[in-house]
């Protein structure tokens, strides 16, 4: 898959599909487009999809400065004017959708429709706390048990139930990741200073925001929040955890793509 040199910055991306409009996915925390499994392929049965390691994560280069979602932001706006396929129909989950907050609002013209998944707009006490105990659990005891931890309220109780092989290769995937402390304790630093709700009214394009009833990573508070901020927000509930495009990979698929599709 390529790579794109932007200033001083590399960044890799997937790249799928090769015909209709243009989808850019946007990962979590930890960053890696290629965590998006099998939404790419879904996605580039019509699209053009482009799935980005954000800086400092996957195979993108490791600067020391730059862990703010504004930057991320602007990272994404110079993959797709280099690109040239303009605009973009915008799929962030979590962190991803922190960036396509920003995206939407700071560069509408790169555009077209964004897709908010258990996402946030301002954190609260009970997202401060968990957040500075993942710090915490990164520093005195590693990537590892910090993904083994995580794991517990990323996917749903019934999930880990159904599928614990699932679960675990997700853990053993975070686990053998490239890890820089310095850097993922930046980067969970940029999302506890991420607050734009008094903002998300000027939004102008298409929003459907989803969560998982049973996310507590990003409870689904924080999307009945989003919606009430966005005029014409659209709601999509699933039965999930907080990664809902692999604990019901069809449906999530099949409802934000349908999204997309009526604006075209």
């Amino acid at each position: 898959m390529p790579d794109i040199t932007l200033g001083d910055v590399t960044i890799h991306f997937e790249q799928e599909g090769d015909r209709g409009s243009p989808v850019l996915l946007l990962a979590g925390l930890g960053g890696v487009g290629r965590s998006w499994g099998s939404q790419i392929e879904r996605f580039a049965q019509r699209h053009r999809v482009v799935a980005p390691d954000h800086r400092g994560t996957g195979l993108s280069s490791r600067p020391r400065d730059g862990y703010t979602i504004a930057q991320h932001a602007l990272d994404v706006v110079a993959l797709i004017r280099a690109l040239g396929w303009g605009p973009f129909h915008i799929v962030g989950l979590s962190t991803g959708g922190a960036i396509a907050q920003r995206l939407a609002l700071d560069h509408p013209d790169v555009v077209r429709t964004v897709t908010l998944a258990s996402t946030w707009a301002r954190g609260d006490s009970y997202f401060r706390r968990q957040f500075e105990g993942r710090k915490s659990v990164l520093r005195s005891a590693g990537l590892r048990l910090s993904a083994e931890l995580n794991s517990l309220f990323l996917f749903s109780p019934e999930f880990h139930r159904s599928h614990p092989d699932r679960v675990a290769a997700w853990v053993d995937a975070t686990a053998s990741a490239p890890f820089d402390p310095e850097i993922a304790i930046a980067r969970i630093d940029m999302i506890l200073a991420h607050d734009e709700l008094d903002r998300l009214g000027a939004i102008g394009c298409p929003v459907l925001i989803a969560s998982g009833r049973r996310d507590f990573c990003t409870p689904p508070y924080f999307a009945d929040e989003i919606a009430r901020a966005v005029p014409g927000a659209e709601r999509a509930d699933f039965d999930t955890g907080h990664f809902i495009y692999a604990e019901q990979p069809e449906e999530f698929h099949a409802r934000v793509d349908g999204f997309i599709a009526r604006y075209e």
